[in-house]
């Protein structure tokens, strides 16, 4: 099950889990659309892989499985490529 960050790990921008702007990549680095595309390129700085959208969760289901509330933020940003 995807852990759902709640943040970007650029901008530290909210990414609620319903937001339709957020994107990670095979480790759930988490960007938001406008650092994703703009900074990064669509690639994750950590790790080189694609940015792609992230799932949202029905609400139902939120109640079992919530997001995480621990954010991750980038200590020196996120360089333009």
């Amino acid at each position: 099950m995807l852990e759902l960050r709640p943040n970007c790990e650029c901008c530290d921008r909210d990414l609620p889990p319903e937001s339709d702007q957020a994107l990670i990549c095979s480790y759930e680095c988490t960007f938001c659309a406008s650092c994703a595309e703009q900074q990064l390129g669509g690639i994750c700085p950590n790790c080189g892989g694609n940015l792609v959208a992230r799932p949202i969760r029905p609400a139902a289901r939120l109640l079992k499985d919530p997001a995480s509330s621990r954010r991750v933020l980038k200590a020196t940003g996120c360089a333009k490529l």
